[in-house]
């Protein structure tokens, strides 16, 4: 760190005198700081960030921070993509899911498993095969369903499907609602 105070200080045109007098630390103790004989403080530091009017990480040479963007690992299972959103093991599990355009239909195999599925579809339109339900959802609408109902995902129109997807583990369910007739703020609807 010695090196790269005694740098900006010569890159200002500062003298030792000069830079003692503007932050009240000595000569001699930013001498010793310049020539490695002094261990920096955050005492010592602080002052020098401020009249060299850098962040206290460049004055002392820390590392920059790691890319801030998030590498999600795409799941590939039963011709569809699966993209986790959430990492954290139990509990409710988010996932970006995408079902690719094909030019001959699946043919549905619905299935069942432990648990309650919430999905909103953002863009294509997703043929639902639930129960004996044969629904199609289109962009902004969404469905909530206990897993251990057979249930297929698939496109309506051979089309890409992309769609946000909750799965709950036995028991929980993506969100709350209101009792029959009433709105979310107790008012009665007609």
């Amino acid at each position: 760190m010695g090196p790269r105070l005694r740098a900006l200080r010569r890159e200002r045109g500062i003298t030792l005198a000069d830079l003692a007098a503007v932050t009240g630390v000595s000569e001699s103790t930013l001498s010793r700081l310049e020539n490695g004989q002094r261990r920096a403080t955050l005492e010592l530091l602080l002052p020098l960030a401020s009249t060299y009017n850098v962040p206290l990480d460049d004055l002392v040479g820390a590392p920059r921070t790691g890319d801030p963007r998030i590498h999600l690992k795409p799941i590939r299972r039963f011709g569809m993509i699966f993209i986790p959103l959430s990492r954290r093991p139990g509990g409710t599990q988010s996932f970006k899911m995408i079902i690719p355009a094909r030019p001959e239909p699946l043919e549905p195999t619905p299935q069942t498993h432990e648990g309650f599925e919430w999905l909103y579809v953002l863009s294509g339109r997703l043929r639902l095969l639930l129960g004996d339900r044969d629904l199609t959802l289109s962009p902004g609408e969404a469905a909530e369903f206990d897993t251990h109902l057979p249930h297929w995902l698939g496109s309506a129109d051979g089309g890409t499907v992309e769609l946000l997807i909750l799965f709950g583990p036995q028991g929980t369910r993506a969100h709350l609602r209101t009792a029959p007739g009433r709105s979310p703020h107790g008012e009665t609807q007609q």
